[in-house]
């Protein structure tokens, strides 16, 4: 068994992308590989034999050619408020924090996060674990799970990755070395530089220059791997650089991006089509007029997020949207908004209370129970569909006897109003084959199944890897384990 952990010098260096594109390069090379991370936060979760973790482990699950696994990801945060998260530990929800609980409380979760590494590494030829954020915020030092607190713990020699693309990583990377334990600095055994675009030959002194000012060794120079674009995104970075309008006579898929937004990957399987457009519209913006089909996202906070709706004025958007006669989908807690009233009467989200939805759809949802966390097939407008579920809450009404799917083993999910123009689902990863996508918007072009297309996108982004990364060198390091 041997191990090797990616930690970062920010958010966004890459870790998720490159940790995939490791797992996949390794089970190219027939070992059996399992991708692990201690600690995410995250709203983009997926259903795994066991509950929920980060959608970027279920990812590298994929791309190790290996069954997801809460063990993959055992501390998972989501969250809810900006300093509120829900706690998740080995799949299931365990509580709420605040940010200064989480600070002091996290050190006791480390036996569980040691025994899911453990019982990983004892199933694997090697680990490839990704750290969280950077490892140089010095003030969230002690206690830490997520990077050089679990690396130490667990006796994993760590490689750490900066981002050339965003500029500074010289000084990225020495800082880091500079600003952190010398114990931890020791940990470090070298470095990747990622999301280089020119010519390498340019930036030979740039590694030479790390190298000299840490001891590190460089492990290579990643170029800018366009097939990242085509996984499914972990975070609400992406959502910042994709409020695009539609161009060119395609077809609209517009998205409303509320605070709490959750699953958005969702809608990512629309950029395969050739013939639509996907808008995610940030707050400040107006749906688009000539949006042919808006789908309201998941939430992690759905009555707040409705509140945000109505702020922006896009439930006056989507109501002119419906009486022009275009369809609209609710996903999970877009699903809940669309009904008439959604009760919270434990105050599971805040205060306990009772709010009116957009009375598009006579249903009603209580926030009650435990969470849903099932993965689930059947057919949906008369196409197959694989998906999972992952909310809480019951709705009901009228309209549910209409429902938009119907599972493999008989239930059925969701509610469709009678005039068929309005339809709310539980189930992601709807829009993930397409011909689901073509009988929601029959004006959609021919695109892939989105789970087809991210396999291929795993072995560019590994071909590449073996291209300009020093793997042989990466599996000898991790067998210092």
């Amino acid at each position: 068994m041997g191990a090797i952990m990616l930690q970062g010098t920010g958010s966004d260096v890459g870790k998720s992308v490159l940790v995939a594109g490791l797992c996949r390069a390794l089970a190219n090379r027939g070992l059996v590989v399992r991708p692990f991370k201690p600690q995410n936060m995250s709203n983009n979760a997926a259903v795994t034999a066991g509950g929920e973790i980060g959608r970027a482990q279920a990812t590298q699950a994929l791309a190790a050619r290996a069954e997801a696994h809460v063990d993959m990801n055992p501390v998972l945060l989501k969250p809810q408020g900006d300093r509120t998260s829900q706690l998740v530990v080995l799949g299931q929800v365990r509580g709420i924090l605040r940010a200064a609980d989480w600070r002091h409380g996290r050190e006791g979760l480390m036996p569980e996060v040691l025994d899911s590494y453990r019982r990983l590494a004892a199933q694997a030829d090697i680990v490839v674990v990704e750290g969280a954020g950077s490892a140089a915020e010095v003030n969230l030092r002690g206690g830490d799970i997520a990077n050089m607190g679990f690396a130490r713990a667990a006796g994993v020699p760590v490689v750490l990755v900066g981002d050339i693309d965003r500029g500074g990583v010289i000084a990225s990377l020495v800082g880091t070395h500079r600003v952190i334990d010398p114990a931890d600095a020791a940990t470090i055994a070298g470095f990747l530089v990622n999301k280089f675009r020119g010519d390498p030959a340019l930036f030979a002194e740039g590694l030479a220059t790390i190298a000299g000012h840490t001891g590190w060794h460089g492990y290579g120079l990643v170029p800018w791997l366009t097939a990242a674009g085509r996984l499914p995104s972990e975070d609400g970075v992406v959502l910042q650089k994709a409020a695009a309008r539609g161009t060119g006579g395609k077809a609209i898929v517009a998205c409303p991006v509320t605070p709490h937004i959750a699953n958005f990957d969702d809608l990512e399987p629309w950029r395969l089509e050739p013939a639509v457009e996907l808008v995610m519209v940030p707050p400040g913006q107006t749906i688009p007029v000539e949006a042919d089909l808006i789908v309201l996202p998941g939430s992690k906070a759905t009555i707040a997020d409705l509140r945000f709706v109505r702020e922006q004025g896009w439930d006056i958007d989507i109501l002119g949207h419906r009486r022009r006669g275009r369809p609209v989908m609710g996903l999970c807690g877009g699903y809940q908004m669309l009904g008439r009233t959604i009760a919270d009467p434990a105050g599971i989200e805040g205060p306990a209370e009772t709010v009116p939805g957009l009375s598009l759809l006579d249903v009603s949802t209580v926030l009650d129970g435990a969470k849903t966390l099932t993965r689930v097939a059947g057919i949906a407008r008369g196409e197959r569909f694989t998906g999972y579920e992952i909310h809480l809450g019951r709705t009901t009404g009228g309209d549910a006897a209409r429902p938009v799917a119907t599972f493999d083993d008989g239930r059925h999910d969701g509610a469709t109003s009678a005039d068929g123009l309005v339809a709310g689902s539980y189930v992601h990863g709807l829009f993930g084959m397409a011909a689901q996508r073509r009988a929601w918007l029959t004006v959609a072009g021919q695109g892939p199944d989105q789970a087809a297309d991210v396999d291929a996108a795993l072995d560019a982004i590994a071909a590449e890897l073996e291209a300009h990364v020093d793997i042989d060198g990466l599996l000898a390091l991790s067998e210092s384990v």
